[in-house]
């Protein structure tokens, strides 16, 4: 028999000397993973800020950092405006606002009241209701 010679498949599916060819695309497929770097869209951002100056970076930095506590503070005053606003209206207007409904249910039972005794009409006129009219001219 012929020397026997190793199979595999470069050997099968290409021709002779095809195998430097595969070792080529190899090396293509791993420069195409070295070109896709493993960074965050973070990181990119940071790398672009190298194009421009110092002067520019830092003063962006600073005008962020600026915003930054006046918007904390804001915040703050917000919180704290809010919760003095909201007790002193518990406080200071809801009582007589919880009064005033108190006094007109009272005036509106009182005038339920008259009308269930006196009737109907007395609401209106404010006079009893068997009584007679005054005499025009008599005093």
């Amino acid at each position: 028999m012929a020397a026997a010679t190793p199979l595999s498949p470069e050997g099968l599916l290409l021709p002779k000397g095809g195998a430097g060819k595969v070792e080529q695309l190899g090396a293509e497929i791993e420069e195409d993973d070295d070109d896709e770097l493993d960074e965050t869209l973070g990181e990119r951002l940071w790398g672009l800020t190298e194009m421009f100056p110092d002067s520019l970076r830092s003063a962006a930095g600073a005008t962020f950092d600026v915003s930054l506590s006046i918007a904390q503070k804001m915040y703050r005053f917000s919180r704290a405006a809010l919760w003095i606003g909201t007790t002193s209206f518990m406080i200071l207007v809801l009582p007589v606002v919880f009064e005033t409904e108190k006094l007109q249910m009272e005036q509106q039972q009182q005038m339920q009241q008259r009308q269930i005794l006196l009737g109907p009409n007395t609401g209106l006129s404010g006079g009893m209701p068997g009584a007679l009219p005054p005499l025009p001219g008599k005093i």
